[in-house]
C-alpha cells in the first residue's frame, strides 16, 4: 500500500503498522525521543505495533534533538 511518511511517499505491506513505518526511517520502538503522528494523532510507542496503517494515511516521525 502507500502512504506517506515525513512527507514522502512510501510502500508498506497491506497490514503494516506505524512499528513499520518507523522502521523505514531507522526507528525502533520505544526508542527515547521520539513521536509519531498517525493522520494528525499521536500514537503512543506502546500502541505502535498494534496501530495498523492504511492507504494513504500521513505518517509523521519526530525526533527529539538537544543543542543550541
Amino acid at each position: 500500500m502507500r502512504v506517506t511518511v515525513n512527507g514522502a511517499g512510501r510502500e508498506l505491506h497491506d497490514s503494516a503498522t506505524v512499528a513499520d513505518a518507523a522502521a523505514l526511517l531507522g526507528v525502533r520502538p520505544g526508542e527515547p525521543g521520539v513521536a509519531v503522528a498517525l493522520d494528525d494523532a499521536v500514537v503512543p510507542g506502546s500502541d505502535w505495533t498494534t496501530t495498523r496503517v492504511r492507504p494513504g494515511a500521513r505518517v509523521e516521525i519526530v525526533r527529539a534533538t538537544a543543542g543550541g
